[in-house]
């Protein structure tokens, strides 16, 4: 299985980036889940071929790279069509992480996917950790970052699982409802706990 490996996830504009960042400042090892989905279909791999053959040719750029925005339109909103899709690139994405976790070397490593709940990846990880903030801290996050009205910063989070789905599969979570809150603070304490349970493994 590898070293212990933490899943780090948030809602939309929950935080995690800025938690990836303090991770990662203490030396921590971290995968993010965007950079493998674009690696598992780059060619020549054989999940861009497959997505290729099961959407078709229309769905790739004249340099033979993925098309995202035309299969964005394929799969966004139609259920059995995303299905078909995660058929091809999770098993990729699974099999990428699985390798990236057995090569580290420290005490424990992070992946870090903003869907890791939705798209059932929790089972690649030991421990889910969570970067919490309540909706309208969201809400305000979204509008004020993005200049997003609130009628679509109210659907992008809703096109997400639940704060409570959330909470309910995290065995840690790190508070980051006020932004004067001291996540670095809480990232340290968090830090020397994972490299205890490392070595009690």
């Amino acid at each position: 299985m590898g070293v212990l490996t933490i899943g780090l996830t948030g809602g939309i504009a929950s935080g995690k980036s800025h938690v990836a960042k303090a991770f990662i400042a203490l030396g921590v090892p971290l995968l993010e889940a965007d950079d493998v989905a674009r690696e598992v279909v780059a060619p020549p791999s054989p999940a861009l071929a497959a997505i290729a053959e099961r959407f078709g040719t229309a769905m790739l750029n004249d340099d033979g790279t993925l098309n995202r925005r035309a299969l964005r339109e394929v799969v966004f909103g139609d259920p059995a069509q995303l299905k078909a899709l995660e058929a091809i690139t999770h098993p990729a994405i699974r099999q990428r992480v699985a390798d990236w976790r057995a090569a580290q070397t420290a005490p424990y490593c992070i992946y870090s996917a903003a869907i890791l709940i939705e798209a059932g990846m929790t089972a690649l990880v030991d421990r889910v950790l969570l970067v919490d903030a309540p909706e309208a801290v969201q809400l305000r996050r979204l509008t004020a970052r993005d200049a997003a009205s609130e009628t679509l910063a109210r659907q992008m989070i809703a096109a997400q699982a639940s704060r409570e789905r959330r909470l309910d599969a995290a065995h840690d979570v790190i508070d980051n409802r006020d932004d004067t809150q001291a996540v670095e603070a809480q990232v340290a304490r968090l830090h020397r706990m994972f490299i205890r349970l490392a070595e009690s493994v």
